[in-house]
């Protein structure tokens, strides 16, 4: 079994200012906790390229890819930063971030399908699945998740992707860009309510989402998802699995009030493995969303990708 870490130094360039909990050490904190527990040696590291407008335009529009590269690229110029909203700060770096973390995603997408690797993750940021079509917010410009499941549909040719997102937060943006696509399905949970206060009423009916109160544990999120995810995948039978990997529901995390442990992200990420290996041809890629206790990250990354890499 080959799983593919993609990253680039470049997603660690991208600054949104002190204090600000999306912040490079994410990575660092991952990276560190690999090569100490030894699970570095079990991965086939990869840099990741940039992503072309052209993919980047499969998920978001013409209008709105020009704007925020105009925006991105005049900061780069000058030197400045910039807040695109209140959560969301733009640096002179985040141009070439954004376009390595899309890139990556579409690189994973591409090595999985060509069978140079079985599964993929990608340590990048910025994160993405608060990006709608026509919009940044929630730290995200580019929503990556989408943009790799609509390479896999419009530019690879499968027939059903599944995207997963157990982030703390709602996946707004990958449902914005995905809803009323029938290629796709999309399972996800999300605290409710929480940032940015959506997702209770599903847009499509491609969409199963799974609103949590806060304060639920883990043991109870794993009912949920047993009953509400899994026949659902079951009957779609998806070609290819996507994940928005968000740790941040961790009982560690105070971005909000889940109580996941790294138990239960070895329990998703087995059972999404699971679906995977019986319909999939055991093809996933997963992208980094959410996870701000660096150690909880660290911790919670290095399970998930311990079920990928079935070490």
């Amino acid at each position: 079994m080959s799983t593919a870490f993609i990253s680039h130094p470049d997603c660690r360039r991208h600054e949104m200012g002190p204090g600000h909990p999306e912040c490079p050490q994410r990575l660092d904190a991952i990276d560190d906790w690999l090569i100490a527990s030894g699970l570095d040696i079990a991965l086939t590291r990869h840099d990741a390229r940039s992503a072309r407008l052209s993919d980047v335009e499969l998920a978001h529009t013409h209008g709105y890819v020009a704007e925020i590269r105009d925006l991105l690229e005049r900061l780069a110029s000058t030197g400045e930063s910039r807040a695109v909203d209140p959560d969301t700060i733009a640096c002179p770096h985040t141009w070439a971030a954004a376009l390595r973390a899309a890139g990556a995603a579409v690189q994973a997408t591409d090595m999985v399908i060509d069978g140079q690797v079985e599964n993929a993750f990608c340590s990048v940021r910025p994160p993405g699945h608060h990006a709608t079509r026509d919009q940044s917010m929630g730290f995200c410009f580019f929503n990556n998740i989408a943009i790799a499941a609509r390479h896999a549909l419009d530019v690879r040719g499968l027939k059903r992707v599944a995207v997963v997102d157990f982030d703390v937060h709602h996946g707004n943006g990958t449902e914005d860009i995905l809803a009323g696509d029938d290629r796709v399905l999309m399972v996800g949970i999300f605290q409710d309510p929480l940032y940015p206060y959506s997702g209770a009423v599903p847009k499509g009916t491609n969409m199963v989402n799974v609103p949590i109160p806060a304060y639920t544990r883990g043991n109870e999120i794993r009912e949920m998802v047993e009953a509400m995810w899994m026949p659902a995948l079951e009957r779609f039978k998806p070609e290819m699995i996507f994940i928005s990997a968000g740790f941040d529901a961790h009982r560690e995390d105070d971005m909000a009030q889940l109580g996941l442990v790294e138990a239960d992200y070895e329990w998703f990420t087995q059972r999404i493995k699971d679906v995977a290996d019986r319909h999939a041809q055991g093809r996933i890629v997963s992208c980094l969303e959410g996870g701000y206790n660096l150690g909880a990250l660290a911790r919670s990354v290095g399970v998930h990708l311990r079920v990928l890499a079935g070490v």
